[in-house]
């Protein structure tokens, strides 16, 4: 990964690695919405190879990131999406693999909730981690006669989890903007992709668990790599001027 990352640090390896995540995650929604229903055609394939390869080139974005907000921050949010790239390969296969999928996922927004916990505690704005569980509450509760009892303790710790995650960052993207902090860019570059990845998978609950939702691959996975997108984008300073103990 350390050869990798010094070959994309610079301005044009960096433009070239977002040209390359930007053409796989296409192909990979591209895959999806061409795939047969049934079949293991082309498009299956092309899908199966991008997918994770896409969530793959946002893990080097993130590695590669110069200056980071701090080497503690990068490796969480690191972590959060490699977990996330087990999850992609999980729920993209033929087998019903949805709950270890589903695990995979949550122990990816357990590494970004942790990456957050870094610079801020807990709830540091309450209003924003209670609007956060509402949206999610409401979500739940509409969909809770269509979730089958098997997987509503799984999807309900995996709600409490992702949005408490999502919460977090929107409050401490508030912390940062009140205070005119220097890392306010970065938190808000977090709390855009939190957000995008509650939207991503508030589409997908809906149309797993509700009815199908057109064209539901173009929308859950177009902000689901946005949402990985600006998370991962976070790791690196606005500014260029790291702090002490930044890099601890």
């Amino acid at each position: 990964m350390s050869v990798l990352s010094s070959v994309v640090s610079s301005a044009a390896g960096r433009r070239r690695l977002a040209a390359f995540t930007g053409v796989g995650a296409a192909a990979a929604i591209l895959g999806a919405l061409l795939a047969g229903p049934a079949a293991v055609d082309g498009w299956r394939m092309l899908h199966w190879l991008c997918k994770p390869l896409a969530t793959a080139l946002i893990l080097l974005l993130a590695w590669s990131a110069q200056p980071v907000l701090s080497t503690r921050y990068r490796r969480w949010i690191s972590a959060g999406i490699v977990c996330s790239l087990f999850g992609d390969v999980l729920l993209m296969l033929p087998q019903d693999l949805f709950v270890p999928g589903l695990v995979a996922f949550l122990c990816g927004h357990l590494c970004f909730l942790a990456a957050f916990l870094g610079d801020s505690r807990f709830a540091v704005r309450p209003l924003w981690l209670l609007a956060s569980w509402g949206y999610a509450a409401i979500n739940l509760w509409l969909l809770w006669d269509s979730i089958g009892a098997a997987l509503r303790l799984p999807v309900i710790v995996y709600v409490v989890v992702l949005s408490s995650m999502g919460g977090q960052a929107l409050a401490r993207a508030g912390m940062f903007a009140r205070r005119g902090d220097a890392q306010a860019g970065c938190a808000r570059r977090a709390a855009v992709g939190a957000v995008l990845f509650m939207l991503s998978d508030s589409l997908l609950a809906w149309n797993r668990f509700h009815a199908a939702i057109p064209l539901s691959s173009l929308w859950v996975l177009s902000t689901y790599y946005l949402a990985m997108w600006w998370i991962a984008r976070s790791v690196q300073r606005s500014d260029m001027t790291v702090e002490a103990g930044a890099a601890q």
